[in-house]
């Protein structure tokens, strides 16, 4: 089975947002966390000590096969990040409690374009910006009769 796992650049603040993300999911990150320190690299010998410490690739697996990925993009590693709103993260849960939890703690600190409620389509969904500027939905759909 083919699987889309979404793969986020941070400014920087991988770690801080990824223990965010895992106190709202739970689970452990998949292989740890690594580095550029970690890495041999040609070229960067001389990173600062600050950039070695920065998060190279973390992966946290989420639900039943998803996995939520990210790396810290550093203007000193030659990264120029821009944030755009192409996209959006979406989370399915199998709870209307589970979709309000996450809703609650994922949203928390960030911009809400849409509260969680009921939709015309059958769902309890909603539409957010996190603390970290990543988009998010959020939707439980109710049994179809």
């Amino acid at each position: 089975m083919t699987k889309i796992n979404p793969y986020l650049n941070f400014p920087g603040n991988t770690e801080e947002a990824f223990n965010f993300y895992r106190s709202i999911f739970g689970g452990e990150f998949l292989g740890g966390i690594v580095r550029f320190g970690d890495m041999p690299m040609e070229g960067h010998e001389n990173m600062s000590e600050e950039t070695k410490n920065k998060i190279m690739h973390i992966a946290l697996p989420i639900g039943d096969g998803n996995m939520l990925m990210a790396t810290d993009a550093l203007d000193s590693m030659g990264q120029k990040l821009s944030q755009g709103n192409n996209f959006y993260i979406s989370v399915t849960t199998d709870s209307k409690d589970e979709a309000q939890r996450i809703y609650e703690k994922l949203s928390e600190g960030g911009v809400i374009e849409m509260p969680i409620g009921d939709v015309p389509w059958g769902s309890y969904f909603s539409m957010f910006k996190d603390k970290f500027d990543i988009q998010w939905m959020v939707s439980y759909d109710y049994p179809k009769e």
